[in-house]
């Protein structure tokens, strides 16, 4: 066995790809992140497509393409490639990633890996995120969530692969670069340690925490005020934070930027409705022109504002 198939096979061990056979989608920028998971997905026997999402932000965009292209090609994955657009404005980082999201099939395949993870649950921290976001990403698609930046660039590098390098990704004005370039080294240094494992460890906690939360908080119902003013405060607020993403993404229409995304609702508008099935008050409003209303022991949506 070669170094590098030996190499592959070392990380294959530790990824959480589904059985040979089964048919993917691979996200696929053409960074080595990605281009290691398409190549790992491939020697996982997996039947892969590979889908690049062009955003036309950036010069020379289409050599990513190429790149991803390529690389598909050599490792008997099919390709296609998307083009989004993604208009001038503010927070264009996050528009342009629901673009990307929205244009890649449902169940794709990202590839993110432990220091991604590391630094998702610190943006999440300094943001003000609860449980759920400390718990960090899930590995559901995420089958690199165990392998270090470190180790996807070494294998790029055994394979005799180009990833192409996104000048974004230090951009100081992202947060997220932050963390990576500043915050992340300033916690290695304080603890005399790679802290990574370290926070990639805490989530998987974390998330099973919330796993079991989230199942006793789905036995109470969040349209009966009672059980919701009784419930432990923990529950309660699962219970009704569930509930508002259901009813805020449906109040978005379809096709609307951020429909189906279901983000949770701010622990400010989860505490209002919790007031009003506790009766300390008789409505509030939860965002994007919904209101929340108590009825004989019920609680109810409707529309906010004049004639809602």
């Amino acid at each position: 066995m070669s170094g590098a198939a030996e190499l592959v096979a070392a990380l294959l061990a530790r990824c959480s790809f589904p059985p040979p056979g089964t048919a993917v989608t691979c996200g696929v920028s053409g960074g080595p992140d990605s281009l290691a998971l398409l190549v790992l997905a491939a020697g996982a026997g997996c039947a892969v497509t590979a889908v690049h999402v062009d955003h036309g932000l950036r010069h020379g965009s289409s050599r990513e393409a190429e790149v991803v292209a390529a690389t598909a090609g050599r490792v008997g994955a099919g390709f296609r490639s998307v083009a989004v657009s993604v208009p001038p404005g503010p927070n264009l980082e996050a528009r342009a990633r629901q673009a990307r999201h929205g244009a890649l099939p449902p169940g794709t395949l990202l590839g993110h890996t432990a220091d991604d993870q590391a630094e998702t649950v610190l943006v999440n921290l300094l943001r003000g995120a609860g449980l759920d976001g400390l718990a960090g990403m899930r590995p559901g698609r995420r089958p690199l969530l165990a392998l270090r930046r470190r180790e996807t660039r070494s294998l790029c590098a055994a394979l005799a692969l180009d990833p192409v390098d996104d000048p974004s990704n230090a951009d100081p004005r992202h947060l997220r670069n932050r963390v990576r370039a500043e915050l992340l080294p300033l916690l290695d240094d304080l603890a005399g340690r790679d802290v990574a494992p370290i926070l990639a460890r805490q989530a998987a906690l974390l998330r099973d925490d919330a796993d079991l939360l989230d199942g006793l908080a789905s036995a109470v119902d969040p349209t009966d005020a009672r059980a919701v003013a009784a419930a432990p405060a923990p529950l309660g607020r699962r219970a009704v934070r569930a509930w508002l993403r259901v009813v805020l993404d449906d109040a978005l229409a379809p096709g609307a930027p951020g429909r189906g995304e279901r983000h949770p609702p701010a622990a400010a508008t989860v505490a209002r409705v919790r007031d009003v099935a506790a009766g300390r008050s008789r409505a509030t409003e939860v965002g994007r022109g919904v209101r929340v209303e108590r009825r004989r022991g019920r609680l109810s949506v409707a529309r906010a504002g004049p004639g809602g």
